[in-house]
């Protein structure tokens, strides 16, 4: 009997000659993936044999030890090509000893690694399959159904247990039996506890199934079509979300339904048309792409949006709720419960999402202000892996904190308020084109230098004017509100309480800078004066902009202390801060600023949109999806409302960096001003829950 050796699994064994490698494989156990069950339709099993002596593995691998090339694979013209000196596993036949390499692409459990959304480490295995197979005719007299015969074929061809379908799928199935082959594809959603289920249904040989993640923020909804066989994100797409025209932030919407009854209706509509927007967008995105790459003809190229199989989503507990119509109010007052903290399973269209066949996965919430975002942001950065104490952040109106290894996660939210994404600030917007979104001031002339959303250049480097986005300097964003309260502190402008200094002089008793100007009973800084710039309007930091800030660091910083109060830690070892704004914070200005406890800056950060790449593990890897639903169950949960220490930590949090925390490990690579005796902490009421 032949022996076979395949790489990289390094699993061997003999078979009976003529027995094909895609055989050898599954008898075997390999990953050797294939959709049309060795017909040579799909050219999802190919493989690249090896040829030689190899003692380590005690055989000689020769040419002569496969079948030659046959008429099928001669013939065959699939979407994926033929690598050269590849074969078909299903054609070719083990005649001799031979090694078989499997690559990657034709592993049904293939690992991969992407930059825009990390997925480093994942397995793809996403819970809805496509299977080909030859469906009996249904002879007059004959007392089975087509479905039956349908499910009689699957477990005759693929050995799958008996099966219940969708009604959408139902309705498709004798329309795509209804052709002399009888040949179909079904899509099989593998439950991660139940039955499996057929959901989608087509004639003849189809094996693209697409799957959607979307990530339902309060300002933004952002998506990813992705190919659930090869796990490419085919198209991203984002937008704002609708419901903000009923109020800023998450508390202001909640407020609405509570003054307008039925107001919940509103929102569900409104989030739920962006969700089909949103899909109908990336389909365009996706089929546009890929008729520019050539390889599609004609409407081949196109996807639509029958052709999507799975969507996950994840949200804050609030959009998560008005997504499944449920009225978010009791989430507005204590104890802030949650109407269920489990994945939510469902058909797509249940919730009015246009994709007929595709099946719906909403991640758990893990407490009243800590929702799926979170538990997707858990599954993306892993701290429940890892020997490391993290402390992870996503920074938003609320802020969501996890912190915890391997041993064990506690969650909490803070109410940091709107202040970090440019409300409530002079001058401050969200960070579009034209915004400033860095800031540095000179130490001895104390004059400042920006850099502006849509443009790579400083305004102190040549081309600044003409490198400017066509609506020039609108006004300021988080991560330059951020940045500029920092570089004051640093440059000595505003001291540890945050107040800015009105009495700066040179030696000789002039002033230092003429852009500390008098605003009142308090002061200002000019970080633009108007027409300074082109027609740019003056922008201020102001007395009121700073304390804005301190307060919401200040229960940004309260909120992580409590989590680390509960674990007994002074310190962290590495701190990950997610969401778009997370990906935009310096993470020094962050710990000059103190919004986050004392820390290695070298450990500090920034993990992207972790929430999208966690929606979109869950949705190539079933794996992943029961990972995050157990993970969740675990979660201790810190409710900073009652929490007697919070006021404690937010007080003494409202200096900058700290009050009474000197951050020595900050201080390794920043120069911080020295620490005046008469400051203390400062007075403030208690961060309202916003």
């Amino acid at each position: 009997m032949p022996t076979v050796v395949f790489t990289p699994s390094g699993r061997r064994g003999d078979v009976e000659a003529g027995c094909t490698v895609l055989d050898a494989a599954r008898t075997l156990g390999v990953d050797l993936d294939s959709v049309c069950g060795g017909r040579g339709i799909c050219g999802r099993c190919q493989i690249m044999p090896t040829f030689g002596e190899f003692s380590k593995h005690g055989i000689s691998s020769a040419p002569g030890h496969l079948t030659p090339v046959g008429p099928t694979e001669e013939s065959y013209h699939g979407r994926r090509k033929i690598e050269l000196g590849g074969r078909l596993g299903c054609t070719a036949k083990i005649t001799g000893d031979v090694l078989i390499d499997v690559p990657a692409a034709s592993q049904m459990h293939r690992q991969v690694i992407r930059k825009t959304v990390d997925l480093t480490g994942l397995i793809i295995d996403p819970v809805v399959h496509p299977y080909y197979v030859e469906v009996l005719a249904n002879d007059l007299g004959g007392d089975r159904s087509d479905l039956r015969l349908l499910t009689d074929a699957l477990s005759q061809q693929w050995n799958l247990p008996t099966l219940t379908i969708t009604p959408a799928a139902l309705r498709r199935l004798q329309p795509a039996l209804g052709h002399e082959a009888r040949d179909v594809t079904v899509a099989v959603h593998s439950a991660v506890d139940g039955r499996p289920v057929i959901t989608g249904v087509w004639p003849g040989f189809f094996d693209e199934l697409y799957g959607v993640a979307i990530d339902v923020g309060s300002t933004t909804v952002a998506g990813h079509l992705c190919d659930l066989a090869t796990g490419d994100i085919l198209a991203s797409a984002g937008l704002m979300n609708p419901q903000i025209r009923f109020g800023e932030d998450l508390m202001s919407r909640v407020s609405y339904v509570m003054m307008n009854p039925g107001g919940e209706v509103e929102l569900t509509a409104a989030i739920r048309g962006a969700l089909n927007d949103l899909i109908h967008e990336l389909c365009i995105q996706a089929s546009k792409a890929r008729i520019e790459t050539g390889q599609y003809p004609g409407t081949a190229a196109e996807i639509r949006q029958s052709e999507i199989s799975d969507i996950v989503l994840v949200g804050n507990p609030i959009m998560h709720h008005l997504i499944l119509g449920i009225d978010p109010t009791p989430l507005g007052g204590a104890p802030f419960p949650l109407a269920t903290d489990l994945p939510f399973d469902s058909a797509a269209t249940d919730i009015g999402i246009a994709c007929p066949l595709a099946t719906l996965h909403m991640l758990p919430c893990i407490a009243g202000h800590v929702g799926a975002d979170t538990a997707g942001a858990v599954l993306a950065v892993g701290p429940h892996r890892g020997d490391e104490m993290v402390l992870l952040i996503d920074v938003g109106t609320n802020a969501e904190l996890v912190l915890g290894n391997r041993h064990g996660l506690a969650a909490a939210s803070s109410p940091t308020g709107p202040a970090f994404e440019g409300a409530q600030i002079s001058g401050g917007q969200r960070a579009t084109a034209g915004a400033v979104e860095r800031v540095r001031i000179d130490r001895n002339t104390l004059e400042p230098v920006l850099r502006v959303i849509g443009s790579e250049t400083w305004s102190n480097e040549p081309g600044f004017a003409e490198s400017l986005p066509e609506v020039g300097i609108t006004g300021i964003c988080g991560s330059g509100i951020i940045e500029v309260v920092a570089e004051l502190f640093l440059a000595g402008i505003i001291d540890q309480d945050g107040t800015i200094k009105g009495d700066l002089t040179n030696p000789d008793g002039t002033p230092r800078t003429d852009r500390v100007v008098g605003d009142g009973r308090t002061f200002s800084y000019v970080l633009q004066r108007a027409g300074e710039r082109g027609s740019a309007p003056e922008l201020r930091i102001a007395q009121n902009d700073v304390r804005a800030i301190q307060l919401a660091k200040g229960a940004l910083y309260a909120g992580a202390r409590l989590l680390m109060d509960r674990a007994g830690l002074e310190t962290v070892d590495s701190v990950k801060l997610a969401g778009a704004f997370g990906s935009h914070i310096d993470p020094v200005y962050a710990l000059v600023l103190g919004m986050i406890p004392d820390c290695d800056p070298a450990k500090v950060i920034s993990v992207g949109n972790a929430a999208g790449s966690g929606a979109v593990r869950a949705l190539l890897s079933k794996a992943d999806r029961q990972e995050i639903a157990d993970v969740a169950r675990t979660i201790t949960k810190v409710e900073t409302a009652i929490e007697p220490r919070f006021q404690e930590h937010f007080v003494q949090a409202m200096g900058i960096p700290h009050s009474t925390d000197p951050y020595p490990r900050l201080g390794t690579v920043v120069t911080l001003p020295a620490r005046s005796e008469t400051s203390g902490p400062t007075r403030t009421r208690r961060r309202p829950r916003t």
